[in-house]
Formats: C-alpha cells, sequence, structure tokens
C-alpha cells in the first residue's frame, strides 16, 4: 500500500493519467472557442442586415459545442473506468488480506470492524478521486486560464474587475474546507467503532445497543454540520459571482453608453462568467475532494500500518492478520 495519496494515483493509474490529461487539455481549448463566436454573432446581427453572417457563425458554433460535448464525454467515461479500476484494485487489496482468527478479543473485533469499514464504504471516495485526480484540475485551469485570457484581450478593465471580485474566494474557500476536514476525520472514526461493535460480541447487549446508538447520533450531528459548512460555501460562492454579473453589466453599460465598446463585448463578458463559474466551482470540489480523500487515505493508511505493528506479536504466537503492509 503506498503511504501517499499521490503515490496512489501514480501507482495505480499513471499512464491513465497522461492520456485523461491530453483529453483535459482538448476540452478546455475547445471551451473557449464558442464565447468568442458568440460575441461575432450578437455584432453581426446588431450592426448588418445580411443574415448570411449570422447563419454561418451559428453553424460553427453548434459545431464547435458538439466536439467539445463528444470530448468531454470521451473524457468522463474514460475518469470513470480510471476510477471504477482503482477501487476493484484497492478492495482487492484489503478484501484479500486474511481476517484475524480471534474474532472474540477486543483487538480482533475491532479490527474487523476497521476492515469492513474499509472495503465497503472507504475505498469508494479515494478509488473515484483517482479517477479525476489529475485531469481534473488541469481541465479546469485550463479553462479558466483561456478564458481569462481572452477576457483580458478584448477588455482588460472588466477582466481586472471580474478577477478582483472574485478573489475572496482564495481566503474563504480554505479555510471552510480545513472545518469540513476535521468534521469527516471524526465521522470516519465514529463510524469504524461502530463497524467493530457490530462485529464485536458485547456482554451486555443492551449498554452495546446505547453506545451504537451514541455514535450514530453523532455521526448524524457530523454530518448535519458539514451540510452546513457545504451549503455556507456555495452561498459564498454564488454571491460573489453574481456580484462580478452586476460589476461588468455596471462597468459594460457604462462603456457602451460612452461608445466605448461594443455590446457583444458586454455579452461576451457574461457570457464568460458564466463559463467560469462551472469550471471554478468544479476546481473548488475537486479541492474539496483532495483534502477529504487525503484524510481519508491517512486513516486507510493509519488503519493498516496499526495492524501491521501489530502483526509481528501475533505471527510470534502463530495467528494470522487481518492487514499485511508492504514491506519499506
Amino acid at each position: 500500500m503506498p503511504r501517499s495519496l499521490w503515490s496512489l494515483v501514480w501507482h495505480l493509474s499513471a499512464t491513465d493519467q497522461i492520456w485523461a490529461a491530453i483529453l483535459s487539455i482538448a476540452v478546455a481549448l475547445l471551451d473557449t472557442a464558442p464565447i468568442e463566436v458568440q460575441r461575432r454573432i450578437v455584432n453581426a446581427i446588431t450592426e448588418g442586415h445580411d443574415f448570411q453572417p449570422v447563419l454561418i457563425l451559428t453553424l460553427i458554433y453548434g459545431a464547435l459545442v458538439l466536439v467539445q460535448g463528444l470530448t468531454k464525454l470521451l473524457l468522463n467515461v474514460y475518469r470513470s473506468w480510471i476510477a471504477e479500476n482503482s477501487v476493484r484494485a484497492l478492495r482487492s487489496f484489503v478484501g484479500g488480506l486474511p481476517s484475524a482468527r480471534a474474532a472474540k478479543e477486543k483487538e480482533d473485533a475491532r479490527t474487523q470492524g476497521t476492515e469492513i469499514s474499509i472495503v465497503l464504504a472507504e475505498t469508494d471516495p479515494v478509488g473515484t478521486f483517482v479517477g479525476a485526480s489529475v485531469s481534473e484540475p488541469l481541465l479546469q485551469i485550463g479553462i479558466l486560464c483561456s478564458v481569462f485570457g481572452y477576457l483580458a484581450y478584448l477588455r482588460p478593465l472588466l477582466a481586472l474587475v471580474a478577477l478582483l471580485v472574485l478573489s475572496p474566494q482564495f481566503v474563504f474557500v480554505p479555510l471552510i474546507q480545513r472545518a469540513i476536514n476535521r468534521k469527516v476525520s471524526k465521522r470516519i472514526s465514529t463510524l469504524r467503532a461502530a463497524s467493530a461493535g457490530m462485529v464485536g460480541e458485547p456482554s451486555d447487549i443492551r449498554a452495546a445497543l446505547r453506545r451504537q446508538e451514541t455514535r450514530f447520533f453523532h455521526v448524524f450531528r457530523l454530518n448535519m454540520i458539514v451540510f452546513k459548512l457545504k451549503f455556507s460555501l456555495n452561498f459564498l460562492m454564488n454571491l460573489s459571482h453574481h456580484m462580478g454579473i452586476v460589476a461588468i453589466l455596471g462597468i459594460g453599460g457604462w462603456l457602451v453608453v460612452g461608445g466605448k465598446t461594443e455590446v457583444g463585448t458586454v455579452v461576451a463578458f457574461i457570457s464568460g462568467m458564466q463559463t467560469i463559474k462551472d469550471p471554478w466551482g468544479d476546481l473548488v470540489t475537486w479541492y474539496q475532494n483532495l483534502m477529504v480523500t487525503r484524510t481519508k487515505f491517512g486513516l486507510i493508511s493509519d488503519a493498516i500500518r496499526e495492524r501491521g505493528s501489530a502483526s509481528k506479536e501475533l505471527t510470534a504466537q502463530g495467528r494470522e492478520v487481518a492487514f499485511a503492509p508492504e514491506a519499506p
């Protein structure tokens, strides 16, 4: 078992990540072109009386959208295959390890509960992240850079205003995400304890049920806190985006009235802001998944190393162990 999340990504899907990265670059480049075509269509409609250029540009726009959509479809299917293949590999590794024999002992029950939790629940998010670990940020950063570069080329002032309005997200996103990570770590530990309680054979059934109910209520509280943090983050991000639209409409409208820019340019900026919103939100989601998955994978690695440190003593007693990590 690799010791870091990125080592796991490299170990499971190095070659596939390269091909996914190439597809991501293609999608990022194709995502910007329709904005310029849209600007030309609006200007052709408002400034001319010939419909033929509008028709040609409309057909070009449709072709670009179709090619971009098909390329993104291929990328999404490929990333899903990488993710599911990674989940299968992780489950095969953990599920294929020999189980402890002395199930009645407290340590063995806890270990078996941890193993069940890892195989059934914790490998899914880790494997899913592996599928999009490299291609997702490359795709979204590529779209953001290409769109912002294009907007800066059209009208640097409006691009600067949009960037300033969105910049507070660089502050509150990491702060909120760190709080989410702490709650996720506590949730996983509590669920592992609950799994161990289901595997063990308690002497007092009623007391065991009360402990389980307490654990499940604790998980409920942690989940609600995480939901509140996530929805608060979404609210702040949406607010920043709409403030950017307001700023562009205000300043862009002033420039149009003063004859300093075209209507198509303002429309292109509004379309560009919408184009930026989705990849920026996806990039923030990727960052959230990175932090949460790193926490989850750290707990999985710790569980395997913890079991591995106890394996020497258990092996000396002639017993099999549930986890046997790779030799360093």
